[in-house]
């Protein structure tokens, strides 16, 4: 069974597009909750994500992640696809 993969993001917001192109190019299926504009929606990530408000917002089955630089250090040091099975 795949991880479930979640990430917040902003429509224009170019680390949002950089993390999911990441996920894209390895064929991840993931849920985007893209919150422009949306207060409650960014309160309910930023408790989630212990307190993070930048975007995006990584989570895989329902670990936090971080954002794009963190996704993107996983997936140089080796460890992003053991997490995504």
């Amino acid at each position: 069974m795949a991880a479930t993969v979640e990430i917040y993001t902003w429509s224009t917001c170019p680390f949002c597009i950089r993390a999911k192109h990441l996920l894209d190019k390895k064929q991840v299926k993931y849920t985007e909750y893209c919150i422009d504009g949306d207060r409650q929606a960014r309160d309910v990530m930023t408790e989630r994500a212990n307190g993070r408000s930048s975007l995006p917002q990584i989570f895989i089955n329902d670990q936090h992640i971080g954002g794009c630089d963190d996704i993107y250090a996983l997936e140089r040091q080796g460890s992003l696809d053991s997490l995504l099975v």
